[in-house]
């Protein structure tokens, strides 16, 4: 089981030491491969041997692999594991290597799954992969899907196509993601991640996830979501993240957190949680107090955007502008950190708006850490497939499809431009003077955390400047290897290529020292401050009742005007009918 990687702008596999994101799809396949060996379902007297890589944390070397397989003798299948659209061209790379040792190879993940599920036929690229042989899997491999295969590839007789599209497994006692020690060690924080939930009610144009994982919510239960806990604190993990998309809207959230409170405070388990859920989680009572107590220190909120013009234009119609700083403040006073995706090029962006908009969160909105994403037309989305069918330029190098890279063009903004704006973005957001603001902030409460979010900041910050990699791609220490580089590109010599990258790693190294020392002498000069518990600032002060009409946020577009009147319709009608219930 490998999960690959894709390249940089220089051809190169993206690749570390220690990775920042453990791959959840992994963990769930391996989970899967561990019941079907224990089960021994290709038969009584076969031995089943398991092995699960990330290829961002451990150089995949195929021809090593084959003699490994030839030595232990028997028959192998080599399975790329959650390949999402980025990582396509990397993993059909590897498996022409494995192809040409005579080894079996199939790939399964969003790519595949979502082009199946919304394009009347099968896109060049999958019709070339099987043309070469590999096997093609689509949908979720629970309920013998992986076991299907793994019959098949034992007698030799693996499928062009396995689509199990449409059958859509319960996810109650299903055997649980599992990562062993060893791989979760490589990745930075040892952090494992498992699901508790899939698919997503919302209909999002730029989302893959209803449209792979269907609209219809299904979930774990609370025993198995021991059972993931439990079984990791035996060997020691003990940080999570929770890959559901939107945890807010699982059904069984109480049960779940109420679960993981007994375990933490009944039964003395130390664990951490990192969950992503919608803007309007707050509005669910009890839902972010349980969240804290049930060890949830980090949360990714789906922000998206400020103006609801460009939320509606993507069908995020669920995501409410006039309640972003009430959720914030109350994930706040908890001392959870805060992480909130922001997309740049919809329709109605323009560099100027970009940025306006950007300096009005850093004003009025306490959000820790804002992660922007290019608005792309994700293989599997609806934006996809309507640019599709217009026949609209998209790019065709799939490796750019990595949600930081500009794939088609903008109605406002000139290609340049909208590259350059996202660049601004960053620098913007992250400017000392607002890291101290956000620093500022965390030391103002007693379980801010204010170190932690100085670490998060300047990690997020030097993977942009220093790695040229998003944050959710970045690492510790990058490794590059002279030969892996990408089909096409030319391979360096040696003589070149050795002292070039040594070089640049020395240059890192002190690029990474300067920041870190930068950012820790502002955190430094708001914890010596004696009077950092009286901190205050516009984000983080008490709602006011006027603030609908005096804040950049609610004024500055006609969709934030439009949302301040549809709320105080809302909030009149309310008012109304408590009063006619009062009365009768």
């Amino acid at each position: 089981m490998i999960k690959p990687t894709h390249y940089d702008d220089d051809g190169y596999p993206i690749q570390w030491l220690r990775s920042a994101i453990p791959a959840n799809t992994l963990a769930a396949i391996h989970g899967l491969a561990l019941d079907c060996q224990k089960r021994r379902v290709l038969g009584p007297n076969v031995v089943m041997r398991l092995s699960a890589f990330d290829e961002t944390n451990i150089r995949i070397r195929p021809h090593k692999i084959v003699a490994a397989i030839r030595r232990a003798g028997g028959r192998a299948l080599i399975g790329l594991i959650g390949v999402q659209s980025n990582q396509f061209p990397r993993g059909v790379d590897l498996a022409r290597q494995f192809l040409a040792e005579g080894v079996q190879v199939a790939i399964g993940g969003f790519h595949v799954s979502g082009c199946l599920a919304m394009l009347p036929e099968l896109p060049p690229e999958i019709r070339q992969a099987q043309a070469m042989g590999i096997s093609i899997f689509a949908g979720e491999s629970e309920d013998g899907g992986l076991e299907e295969v793994l019959r098949d590839a034992y007698a030799g007789t693996l499928k062009p196509l396995y689509s199990r599209m449409k059958d859509l497994p319960a996810l109650e006692r299903q055997p649980v993601p599992m990562l062993w020690r060893d791989a979760v060690r490589r990745t930075e924080g040892h952090r494992s991640s498992f699901d508790l939930g899939r698919g997503c009610p919302f209909q999002c144009s730029f989302c893959t996830i209803i449209n792979v994982q269907g609209r219809k919510s299904r979930f774990r239960t609370a025993d198995d979501l021991e059972l993931i806990i439990r079984d990791n604190a035996k060997q020691g993990v003990r940080k999570f993240f929770i890959t559901d998309d939107n945890f807010a809207r699982n059904k069984d959230w109480e049960a779940l957190f109420d679960r993981l409170i007994w375990l933490r405070e009944t039964e003395g388990l130390k664990f951490k949680l990192v969950i992503q859920v919608d803007t309007l989680c707050h509005k669910i009572p009890g839902f972010i107090e349980k969240a804290s107590r049930a060890g949830v220190n980090r949360c990714f909120i789906g922000l998206e955007n400020i103006n609801p013009d460009n939320l509606m234009a993507a069908k995020k119609r669920q995501n409410k502008i006039t309640e972003y700083r009430y959720m914030l403040q109350m994930w706040r006073r908890h001392g959870v950190t805060t992480y909130a995706g922001y997309i740049l090029g919809f329709p109605n962006d323009t560099r100027e708006s970009i940025l306006r908009d950007i300096e009005i969160i850093k004003r009025e909105l306490p959000v820790d850490l804002l992660e922007f994403f290019v608005l792309t037309p994700l293989p599997g989305s609806e934006d996809h497939r309507n640019l599709l069918s217009s026949g609209t330029w998209m790019d065709p190098d799939l490796n750019k499809y990595d949600l930081n890279h500009r794939v088609t063009h903008h109605a406002q903004m000139s290609d340049v431009e909208w590259e350059q704006v996202y660049e601004e973005a960053w620098h913007t957001y992250y400017s000392p003077e607002h890291f101290k603001t956000v620093i500022s902030r965390a030391a103002a409460l007693p379980a801010g955390r204010p170190r932690a979010k100085m670490r998060l900041m300047l990690w997020f910050y030097m993977m942009l400047c220093i790695e040229r990699v998003h944050p959710l791609e970045g690492g510790v220490l990058r490794r590059k290897h002279r030969v892996d580089r990408r089909p096409g590109l030319p391979i360096e010599s040696p003589f070149v290529f050795y002292p070039k990258y040594w070089a640049e790693t020395v240059r890192k190294g002190l690029r990474y020292a300067g920041m870190f020392y930068d950012g820790y002498r502002i955190y430094r000069s708001v914890e010596r401050n004696p009077a950092k518990g009286a901190y205050t600032d516009l984000a983080i002060a008490p709602p006011s009742a006027d603030e609908l009409e005096t804040l950049e946020m609610f004024s500055v577009t006609s969709g934030g005007k439009a949302a301040v009147a549809k709320k105080q319709r809302d909030d009149d009608q309310r008012a109304r009918l408590t009063r006619l219930q009062a009365t009768t």
